[in-house]
């Protein structure tokens, strides 16, 4: 139970660590600064531990990386809305 309840306490954290940087460059309109490969390889990484998590049928993983997979996502979006100028 305490352990289910600290997995739950992670995925909470982990979901809102990602929002003020996806936050900052729409408001900014800018992905300045921000390493597109370093979005493109978390993303992937993500990818794969979302279907291992799938295939054990682990809620807490489940929802986590599905967050991490979308807010991901959305940034590597930004990086196209809005590359960054060298």
């Amino acid at each position: 139970m305490f352990t289910e309840l600290i997995g739950w306490v992670g995925v909470g954290i982990g979901v809102t660590v990602a929002i003020p940087q996806l936050t900052k460059s729409l408001k900014n309109k800018s992905t300045k600064g921000l390493s597109k490969r370093s979005y493109q390889l978390l993303c992937l990484t993500i990818i794969c531990y979302l279907i291992k998590a799938i295939a054990v049928k682990e809620p807490v993983f489940i929802i986590s990386n599905s967050f991490g997979l979308i807010i991901t996502s959305a940034m590597l979006c930004l990086f196209k809305k809005y590359p960054a100028q060298e």
